[in-house]
């Protein structure tokens, strides 16, 4: 992706709109996360809500979130890229618009993700192993644990590919059902297209000479 010099024209929309990007992990959200920050809107501290996801949302308390996002203007990653949270941030923030980034395909997807863990993990030729997982401290000692244990993996297929592409799939469906009757709410996108920056902008409302997402944390 193009990483030429831009300049914006129009201010970011009101502060009181909050964009939530809630496609799942490597799907291009910390691409959005940079296009935002280019673009001048004012984004959540990603490793916050990295210790608040540890912390909380696996007991489903949801509330330190609510508070959370009172901190920015645009989120992204977790607890975001998870559908089951979804309802309780568009109550408490009504009005606010929604971008869901996708894969050309869930394979694609799965192998962009493990490719990425199996990076940050130092592993080559084979897939993360349980004792990986467990060995792995990021934010805390068992937040990648609790995550796979999350997303209904077992210790002995930690990276189910059938499973995993399964839960990719799901959440899609599910936040594209959400807003069956609110088409103007949610973005869907794939930044991989040509237009899919164009189709960005026109989504936030602003424009720019910039022609494409800047590309951030590629697998």
């Amino acid at each position: 992706m193009n990483k030429t010099n831009f300049t914006v024209h129009g201010a970011p929309p009101a502060a009181a709109t909050k964009f939530f990007c809630i496609g799942r992990n490597k799907t291009g959200t910390t691409s959005l996360k940079k296009a935002f920050e280019d673009l001048g809107f004012s984004v959540g501290n990603q490793r916050k809500a990295e210790q608040l996801f540890d912390q909380y949302f696996f007991n489903k308390e949801y509330a330190p979130f609510i508070e959370y996002c009172k901190s920015a203007q645009v989120f992204q990653d977790v607890p975001f890229s998870y559908f089951d949270i979804l309802e309780t941030i568009d109550k408490a923030f009504p009005n606010s618009k929604y971008i869901l980034s996708v894969r050309d395909s869930s394979e694609q997807w799965y192998n962009s993700l493990v490719g990425f863990h199996c990076k940050i993990m130092g592993i080559k030729n084979r897939l993360p192993t349980w004792d990986d997982i467990c060995a792995m401290k990021y934010v805390s000692q068992d937040l990648f644990r609790k995550t796979i244990e999350y997303n209904g993996l077992s210790k002995d297929d930690p990276y189910n590919k059938e499973i995993m592409c399964r839960n990719y799939e799901m959440h899609n469906e599910n936040v594209k059902a959400y807003f069956k009757d609110r088409p103007e709410d949610l973005l869907v996108v794939n930044l991989s297209q040509k237009t899919a920056y164009k189709t960005f902008l026109g989504f936030l409302g602003v424009s720019s000479n910039q022609l494409d997402f800047p590309w951030e944390n590629k697998t």
